[in-house]
């Protein structure tokens, strides 16, 4: 294929998507819509405004809001523009994002202050009264402006803090330049150039900032929606937010390169999902497993027509087998998983269309076209198949590194190009990768390794429950036990003792749960993953 049929870069592919597509959807944000030409050409005003501020290929340029058609073209700006774009998850709170901005070496931030009743650059300590009047906050010396999407200049009685500009504002920056300085900028980045640096979750210390490239993601992109089947006369609906891999890179990298339709919405709300479903016609819906049971179970389902789905794309360690029928026969024909990691772009393996429900609940799929899954023990050797190991993947999708940290990178990719995901797993007879659990998330049991995963598909697979968590915790006798957290389907009734019985059926002894607790909810954290550091203190 040429690089006129695949753009290597991302405004390559934003001025192929508006030049087939000028006239369809692609931004739906509220009462906000865009086509593909118009999403161009807000794209490119903003392009004009980073190189009137200074903004030169290489910066890093952050954005800390909800889903937004303004997130999306600032991103696409960023990019566009040779910079590389650092997403900052809004529940973070000041020290975290103000770390991150930091660490990412930002010039410059587009941020929604109110979001959620929220004042991030209060957070990140901004203010009239210290510091430099010519920048956004004293403690980040390297952050030059801060652009504010949910101001404009009419805000007369609002103080303007130092080195902020509304969004109207920021867009006059750059009103005298011409579509040719956008054009020369757009040409010269480079399909091996940095397109963004995002930052793991930092489950194991601090975060790492992991930098991939443009081309690595169109084609990871292209090859999940091939995969998926995915197409331009899709309607995707945008919950998982956009400052995540899966949010950004399934979401608005997907519809890029395919020139689909991304409807989006700033925090999951049931109802106003189901609404959004009906109204926009949606027939894509990627998201977590616990989504989809909360739309399964919601008691206005049956109110809205839901018709239009087609397709839903979820992963997760643990996707239960009931879950993947139920959502097949009452909402989406297709339903698969998938298994990614930052450090891949986000996509290793993926499900088929044809794949049966025990396949799409118990395994990850296979990997994506140029891409290569190995087991390997505690030695480092190989493993066959059925055999649970470490899980290692490589490919043209592999990080190029970890910002400014070349040991914690070699600790991460070997010299032959693998990349150590710390998950563990295996492979079956057909080549499906399944996900057993995290190498740390392991605990020991009188001798015995437990995988939580494997001991949550179990608690998964009872009637009543609809979301299962599952830790060690310490035990005199045996070093640890289990310990597990469930929800339970709304009018279910699950006794503790029952689901430990039900398990005690299923597994080796040593696997069981030495307690069940029944909660109304799982503690998640930032990214929507259970936070098991917060069960273990339960």
């Amino acid at each position: 294929m040429s690089e006129t049929e695949h753009p290597l870069t991302i405004p390559g592919a934003l001025a192929l998507a508006a030049g087939r597509h000028p006239g369809r959807d692609a931004v739906v944000d509220g009462d906000t819509r865009l086509t593909w030409a118009q999403l161009r050409d807000r794209v490119h005003a903003a392009v004009k405004s980073l190189i009137a501020l200074g903004v030169r290929p290489g910066d890093r340029i952050a954005v800390w809001a909800p889903n937004s058609h303004h997130w999306v073209v600032a991103a696409l700006a960023a990019t566009s523009a040779g910079a590389v774009l650092v997403p900052v998850n809004t529940r973070y709170r000041g020290d975290e994002a103000r770390w991150l901005l930091e660490r990412g070496g930002v010039r410059l931030l587009f941020v929604e202050n109110g979001f959620l009743g929220k004042d991030y650059l209060a957070m990140l300590g901004a203010g009239p009264e210290a510091g430099r009047e010519d920048r956004p906050v004293p403690r980040l010396p390297a952050l030059e402006r801060a652009v504010v999407f949910d101001a404009s200049d009419e805000d007369g009685d609002v103080p303007r803090r130092p080195g902020t500009l509304p969004w109207d504002s920021f867009l006059r920056e750059g009103a005298r330049l011409s579509d040719a300085e956008v054009t020369a900028r757009a040409a010269a980045v480079h399909p091996d150039d940095p397109s963004d640096l995002l930052f793991t979750s930092g489950t194991t210390g601090r975060p790492k900032g992991a930098l991939t490239t443009h081309r690595q993601n169109l084609a990871t992109y292209r090859a999940w929606s091939s995969r998926t089947g995915v197409t331009g006369d899709d309607r995707c609906l945008v919950v998982n937010p956009l400052f995540h891999c899966f949010g950004y890179k399934a979401g608005v990298l997907a519809c890029l390169v395919r020139g689909a339709t991304m409807v989006l919405q700033p925090v999951f709300d049931v109802e106003r999902v189901l609404r959004a479903v009906e109204a926009e016609r949606i027939t894509v819906l990627p998201g977590p497993p616990t989504i989809y049971t909360e739309l399964l179970d919601a008691p206005a389902r049956h109110r809205f027509d839901l018709s239009s789905l087609r397709l839903a794309v979820t992963g997760a360690a643990v996707v239960p087998v009931t879950l993947v029928r139920r959502m097949r026969a009452e909402l989406f024909p297709d339903v698969l998983t998938a298994y990614g990691l930052t450090e891949s772009c986000g996509t290793v393996t993926v499900c088929s269309a044809d794949d049966d429900a025990e396949t799409v609940a118990l395994t990850a799929g296979r990997p994506i076209d140029g891409t290569e899954v190995q087991i390997r023990d505690g030695d480092g050797l190989p493993l066959p198949a059925g055999r649970d190991g470490r899980i290692l993947v490589r490919g043209f999708h592999v990080m190029l590194g970890y910002l400014d940290d070349p040991a914690a990178t070699a600790a991460a990719v070997d010299a032959g190009g693998w990349l150590d995901t710390g998950d563990i797993g295996h492979l079956d007879a057909r080549g499906n990768l399944a996900i057993t659990g995290r190498s740390k998330d392991l605990f020991v049991v009188g001798g015995f390794n437990v995988y939580p995963a494997e001991v949550e598909q179990v608690l998964a697979g009872h009637d009543a429950v609809a979301e299962a968590a599952v830790v060690g915790v310490p035990d005199a006798r045996l070093g640890e036990v289990g310990r597990a957290f469930v929800t339970v389907r709304p009018g279910a009734g699950a006794a503790p003792d029952d689901l430990i019985a039900h398990c005690r059926e299923r597994i080796a002894n040593f696997k069981v749960p030495r307690e069940v607790v029944v909660l109304g909810s799982l503690p998640r954290n930032a990214t929507g993953k259970v936070d098991k550091a917060a069960l273990r203190t339960i």
